[in-house]
Formats: C-alpha cells, sequence, structure tokens
C-alpha cells in the first residue's frame, strides 16, 4: 500500500471511530428512560441506506475499494444496532412508521442490486449507476443543514447549529475529499464530499459570525428547533458512512 494511501486510510478510519462514538450517549439516554422521546428513526434508516450503496460501489462486483467497503459495512452493522435499539423503545405507532419505511429502502436496494447485476455485465457502468446513485444520497444528507443555515442568519443565533456538528461535517467531507485524489481520481466520491466539506465550512464561518451576536427572536423558533434536531440527527449519521 503506497504510503500516502496508508496515512489517509488511518486518519479515516480514526475519523470514522470518533464521529461513531458521538450519538452513544443519545441511546444510552434511551435506554435508560426506555423510549426513544423525540429522536426520529428516519436519519438512521437514511444512513443505513447511505452506508449500504457505498458498499456495493467499493465492492468487486463494482470496482473494489477496500477502505469504502469496510468503513461502510462497519457502518451499516453501527446503523443497524441503533435501529434494533430504537426500534425496542420505540412507541407501536413510531415503530410501525420506521419498520415501513425500513422495508421500503430495503426492497428498493435489493432490487436495484439485482437488476444492476443481471441487466449491466460492464463494471465500467455498474460504478457509473451505483456511483450517481450514491452521490445523490449522499448530496441530499449534506443538504440537509441548508435549512438550519438559513435560520441562523434570520435568527443571528447558533442555538440550532452545534459547533462540534459543524466541525465533524467538515472534516468527514475534507476526509474523504483528499481520499478521492489518492491514486487514480474518484469523481463519485470527490464530488459528494467536496461539497460536504464546503457546507462544513460555511457553517463554521456562519458559527463564528454568529456566535456572539444579539438574537433575534422568531416567531417560528419553536418549530425550527424541532426542524434542527432531527437535521442534526441526520448529519450526524451521515457521518458514520463512509463514505
Amino acid at each position: 500500500m503506497p504510503t500516502c494511501l496508508l496515512v489517509v486510510s488511518i486518519i479515516v478510519h480514526i475519523e470514522h471511530v470518533l464521529v461513531h462514538v458521538a450519538p452513544f450517549p443519545t441511546f444510552w439516554d434511551i435506554i435508560k428512560k426506555k423510549s426513544v422521546q423525540d429522536f426520529s428513526g428516519i436519519p438512521y434508516v437514511c444512513t443505513l441506506l447511505n452506508c449500504a450503496l457505498w458498499v456495493m460501489y467499493g465492492s468487486p462486483l463494482v470496482g473494489f475499494q477496500m477502505l469504502v467497503v469496510t468503513i461502510n459495512a462497519a457502518g451499516c452493522i453501527i446503523e443497524l444496532s441503533y435501529l434494533i435499539i430504537y426500534l425496542l423503545f420505540a412507541t407501536k405507532k413510531i415503530k410501525m412508521k420506521v419498520l415501513k419505511l425500513l422495508l421500503l429502502v430495503v426492497v428498493a436496494y435489493i432490487s436495484v442490486v439485482v437488476l444492476v447485476l443481471e441487466l449491466v455485465h460492464d463494471k465500467s457502468r455498474r460504478k457509473l449507476i451505483f456511483g450517481t446513485l450514491c452521490v445523490v444520497v449522499t448530496v441530499a444528507m449534506y443538504a440537509s443543514p441548508l435549512t438550519v443555515m438559513s435560520m441562523v442568519i434570520r435568527t443571528r443565533s447558533v442555538e440550532f447549529m452545534p459547533f462540534l456538528l459543524s466541525l465533524f461535517n467538515f472534516i468527514n467531507g475534507a476526509v474523504w475529499f483528499g481520499y478521492a485524489f489518492v491514486g487514480q481520481l474518484d469523481i463519485f466520491i470527490a464530488v459528494p464530499n467536496g461539497l460536504g466539506a464546503l457546507s462544513g465550512i460555511v457553517q463554521l464561518i456562519l458559527y463564528a459570525m454568529y456566535k456572539n451576536a444579539t438574537p433575534v427572536k422568531s416567531p417560528d423558533t419553536g418549530a425550527a428547533k424541532k426542524i434542527n434536531n432531527k437535521l442534526s440527527s441526520c448529519q450526524k449519521n451521515n457521518k458514520r458512512e463512509k463514505h
């Protein structure tokens, strides 16, 4: 393994572990209280899909990339663990909602994988298909903080945009963006993570601009806080993924 690739691999694995440690207190709280409270299970389903798509993208059936496969396979296991805990303590109504979404995602994923592998035999075309799907899902997850960023500007308050969340968003995107340039350029990894790093930079700049600013009260603050809780949860899981 080239030295630069080894260094990037070590950095990615360390960053990956740190990101996955972040939600442990939340789930420990859920276990202690035996309730999911206001936490949404949807981000964990979305992140599971994201990790699964990247596993296929890095598999030998498409174009083998061991680092992409190992990290995202671990991400799948962790997301499934989170979902199991969530479902154990969710109310029946919430549990059914999450299970229906999970079933839909699993069926859709398996259908796409089977169809592509059966109908497309050229690995370069398989890479194009799975790479495009990965880019779309990853960009969508990285775009989730846009609502929060607009809220920060409108209210002049960073209450709904935690610093560490923005920092890890930047680090995650930057590390994987750098990995995409090791060896042969991988545009499917570079594009979404480059945008993710850019999103993180913008969030950090906004945080620096408004952390000591006088907040402007907004009538939709309560609703906005609920929206941010869900977006923050989604963003944290996105960074567990990988990619």
